[in-house]
């Protein structure tokens, strides 16, 4: 039975702070520029467009949540100021589910009733229930995460951040092709270990794959998961001799008694890793941390680029007495990176069939050729007629312990692996 839905607790935050920073989109057709500030007339008529945001506010996830639903309203403002047309607007409608998959469909619907011309879902169990619902009513939805066989065959759900097998895939081919020598040293010894909680199964799905197919590479040593909690001897002692330890999202724990346990093994994570960083920074854990490699999607805070300086630069905007704090805590802000393909397509779509002709259904129609490249030229999302998931490239960042940071540890986009 294909394994579908995100189990609740504490790392939902994992899945839903994606790590990137926010992207500055540059078009379609491979331009450079980013997107300029509209200077379209007023349209003949006015057009408010209702983003059903189907989230949690009071409920399991709601501390995590909060700054998705942060994000979600900044790049509503900015798109509705500086993107769309005179007279389009776009408004973003919550409904609270209370991380409750049995709120799936009656919040879908009582958003449609409010007038919600598409949906967004963050919560990972929200896309499989509403899957059905969707796909019959041609309403568009646009998930910050989900797995492969929601989004195949293609339907009306696209998914706007990554995926954990293909995080895992892309992160271990990139290893064996640029941090370890296996064909000097042999395979490299490979394991992980975290919460029972869906994700870091999914995660260690790719990775054990991509180990699997390629035995000359990696030798798979095993996933361990436990129910939430913070002690890991087992685990440890499982993983001690390993070359590479994917450690638990929340990993301070784990590093901590892995390193005094005695093992040597390189850390290596995805972006869900680096939502956690501040934790790292509090418990003084940078020299357990240094040489550990991040997949990421996006550049890093302090770089420059279009992507990462619009991020700087709503995060100032609209929270200026929280933006150092917010940027130390690593990479929570900057899921609103996930996003901003929704936001583009919307405005595309009222571009090209103007906005008395907005629907779910034309959304649909530019959704499904859609396109976005960054600097240099780097395709960094797209969907397609058979395509839905949009993440094309990732960064590979690597811990300075003495920067306290992260430095780059390739200058090249990676492309994203999606088989092993």
């Amino acid at each position: 039975m294909a394994k579908r839905f995100i189990k609740p607790g504490i790392l939902i935050m994992a899945l839903l702070l994606m790590t990137l920073p926010l992207l500055v989109a540059c078009g379609d057709g491979g331009n450079d520029k980013p997107v300029p500030t509209s200077t379209a007339t007023a349209p003949t008529k006015e057009l408010t467009i209702t983003i059903g945001n189907h989230t949690d506010i009071t409920g399991a996830s709601a501390n995590a949540v909060a700054v998705i639903n942060m994000g979600l309203q900044d790049l509503a403002d900015y798109f509705t100021k500086e993107i769309l047309p005179g007279g389009v607007k776009i408004k973003v409608l919550p409904y609270d589910n209370q991380h409750e998959p049995a709120k799936a469909v009656p919040g879908y619907r009582w958003l449609k009733d409010k007038g919600a011309d598409l949906i967004f879902a963050c919560i990972p169990d929200t896309p499989p229930v509403l899957k059905p619902s969707v796909n019959a009513d041609k309403t568009v939805l646009f998930s910050s995460s989900t797995l492969p066989d929601i989004i195949d065959p293609p339907g009306y759900i696209f998914n706007l951040g990554t995926i954990p097998q293909y995080e895992g895939l892309t992160l271990v081919k990139w290893i064996a092709e640029n941090d370890w020598d296996y064909k000097t040293k042999g395979p490299a010894k490979i394991g992980g270990a975290g919460w029972n909680d869906g994700y870091h199964e999914y995660l260690f799905d790719g990775v054990e794959a991509y180990a699997k197919a390629h035995p000359d590479q990696f030798t798979w040593v095993g996933e361990y998961l436990t129910d939430f909690g913070f002690t890991w001897g087992q685990e440890v002692e499982a993983l001690k001799n390993c070359d590479y330890v994917i450690p638990c999202a929340v990993m301070a724990s784990f590093v901590r008694e892995y390193r005094l346990a005695g093992g040597k093994g390189k850390f290596i994570g995805a972006g869900t890793h680096s939502a956690f960083l501040g934790m790292m920074h509090d418990a003084g854990l940078w020299d357990e941390m240094d040489g550990m490699l991040f997949l990421l999607a996006c550049k890093w805070w302090g770089e420059e680029g279009v992507l990462i300086d619009l991020a700087e630069r709503l995060l100032e905007e609209n929270h200026a007495d929280k933006a150092e704090s917010i940027r130390k805590q690593g990479s929570g802000y900057a899921a609103i990176s996930n996003f901003y393909a929704m936001f583009d397509i919307i405005a595309k779509t009222v571009e090209s069939v103007g906005p008395e002709n907005f629907n779910s259904q034309t959304l649909y129609e530019t959704a499904q050729t859609y396109s976005l490249t960054i600097e240099d030229g780097v395709m960094y999302s797209s969907y397609s007629q058979t395509k839905r998931d949009a993440l094309d490239a990732y960064r590979i960042y690597r811990v300075d312990g003495t920067l306290k940071d992260l430095i780059v540890a390739d200058p090249d986009w990676v492309p994203v692996v999606r088989n092993p």
